[in-house]
């Protein structure tokens, strides 16, 4: 994240994003595939880790092999070969943005569900301080319900902001200036929707 100033003079937090440019690797049809979509490949890769049907994909479509392939649904008229950059966004005012979130491993009550532990008002124990407290009923039902918030896995979900503001878009880099923060750390793969 960064920020940039706004033409009132307020400091606004921003997201930096590199969008593109995108080549067309397949189109999909309603006669061939039952919908219409654009199947786009990102970030160039190593020919010896890619396998032999993406090589052919890719040769087809007369690129090089890519590290990220995603699918959007889209009506458009693109060809296979077709390169998509930033400027697609240059008329849009808000956009979607879905990522993956940052790992945190296994975590407790306290950080995963925001209990109050010891001196807060709700949950938790009064003699150790981020213990969850008493989870179970009496001897019926004897048992603990499902989505009882207890510690777990936390981090590593897909996660989708939406109208998210774009503040600018700049053509020469393939950047993307957008309001706000996005899932993910730095160097991760996001995929943004009109």
């Amino acid at each position: 994240m960064t920020s940039v100033f706004s033409a009132d003079g307020k400091n606004v937090p921003c997201t930096v994003i590199e969008a593109g440019p995108c080549v067309v690797i397949q189109v999909k049809t309603v006669e061939t595939d039952g919908y219409k979509a654009l199947q786009l490949g990102f970030a160039e890769a190593k020919e010896k880790r890619t396998s032999k049907p993406m090589l052919g994909a890719f040769k087809k479509a007369g690129t090089t092999p890519k590290k990220h392939l995603a699918e959007f649904k889209f009506d458009g008229d693109y060809n296979l070969g077709d390169t998509i950059t930033v400027e697609l966004f240059k008329d849009t005012q808000f956009v979607d943005v879905i990522g993956t979130s940052k790992g945190k491993g296994f975590q407790g009550v306290v950080k995963r569900h925001g209990f109050g532990g010891v001196g807060q008002s709700t949950h938790g124990q009064d003699d150790r301080l981020r213990k969850p407290g008493s989870i179970g009923a009496c001897s019926y039902p004897a048992k603990v319900f499902k989505g009882m918030r207890m510690g777990g896995h936390m981090g590593c979900d897909r996660v989708k902001t939406q109208n998210l503001q774009v503040l600018k878009v700049i053509p020469e880099q393939n950047l993307l200036v957008i309001k706000g923060s996005v899932a993910g750390c730095i160097g991760s793969t996001v995929l943004i929707e009109k």
